[in-house]
């Protein structure tokens, strides 16, 4: 009879099946630098990766350009990259989706809305576009192409709950060192993992597309009051044989199982980006781009063009340290 008790508890408050980390207070990750970008016109840093020697960005309103970052005096001038992309080719979306899209295209910008990039060792960039769940794929020299991506991606992906709104489609990506499997990140209601391999010239999904979907609402940091958001992705980064997810609304990011997206362990960064100077007035959050590496993490700001609470109206990148504690590979 106990255990009947408890199994029904656990299904009438789904936030007692969380796991005890998420009802517990986060470690708060330490801010080191935070250097707002000078030159990227379109604004919108929606994607972040450190390639070769240098911080790149992108922007989801410019379908034909990247930006290296290079730090001078504190902030970080963007240096753009032209390239060309083809036309992309049919993800597979529902009609309806597809010209939302395409309409919402004509009054901001940016058809293909960018909003993520990675890369491997072999200096390839690989930028995720939204609107036509497609991954470019820029070589260090020559022309970019779309990668080749199972036909079934979208509709495995839909079928768990995920892609279903506008707006709200793949958000982030990583490549893991050798170009051989890739992960994406579905954004929210529901968001989601999924990965592929690499197999000759095409990608495929071992055993189905989907490592995880869940769906839900959970309460944000206290600066920002107790109603309840929509738990989201806004990127994911590979180090160390983890994947590491940015959680926008929660402020945070959690390291995450490679196989099955399964959370280890998450860390706070609410308490350093909340304040009265940093805030802006909309409601949801603004960070968009994740890099992990030994040292710490950059986070990049999507600020929307708007401007925040000491006046700053620039796109924004973060500087944290790594974990006090064991780094990124601290146990739980």
């Amino acid at each position: 009879m106990r255990t009947l008790f408890a199994a029904l508890l656990l299904v009438a408050t789904p936030a007692l099946a969380q796991p005890l980390e998420a009802l517990q207070p986060l470690e708060e990750l330490q801010l080191l630098a935070e250097q707002p970008v000078e030159g990227m016109p379109g604004g919108n840093l929606s994607g972040l990766a450190w390639c070769g020697d240098a911080l790149w960005a992108v922007s989801d309103r410019e379908d034909d350009r990247l930006y290296r970052l290079a730090a001078t005096g504190g902030v970080l001038h963007a240096e753009a990259e032209v390239f060309q992309a083809p036309a992309p080719p049919d993800s597979g979306q529902p009609w309806g989706l597809r010209m939302r899209t395409w309409v919402a295209s004509l009054a901001r910008g940016g058809a293909l809305d960018f909003e993520g990039l990675s890369c491997d060792a072999k200096g390839n960039r690989y930028l995720l576009s939204e609107a036509h769940a497609g991954v470019l794929q820029l070589p260090p020299a020559g022309a970019g192409s779309w990668l080749n991506l199972p036909p079934g991606l979208v509709r495995q992906a839909r079928a768990s709950g995920m892609l279903l709104h506008f707006n709200a489609l793949f958000e982030g990506i990583a490549v893991d060192p050798a170009g051989e499997r890739l992960w994406l990140a579905a954004e929210r209601e529901r968001r989601g993992l999924l990965l592929l391999h690499k197999q000759q010239s095409s990608w495929r999904c071992t055993g189905g597309c989907v490592l995880l979907a869940e769906g839900g609402r959970e309460a944000p940091p206290a600066q920002l009051g107790s109603r309840p958001q929509a738990r989201d992705f806004s990127d994911v980064a590979l180090f160390q044989g983890r994947l590491f997810t940015l959680e926008r609304q929660a402020h945070r990011i959690c390291r995450r199982k490679l196989e099955t997206g399964q959370v280890e362990h998450c860390w706070s960064f609410a308490n350093e980006v909340l304040t009265d100077a940093r805030r802006y007035s909309q409601p949801f959050g603004v960070a968009e781009g994740l890099w992990v590496d030994a040292q710490g993490a950059w986070i990049g700001v999507d600020n929307g063009r708007k401007t925040r609470g000491d006046g700053e109206k620039r796109p924004v990148v973060w500087r944290f340290a790594a974990p006090a504690a064991g780094g990124w590979s601290e146990t739980p």
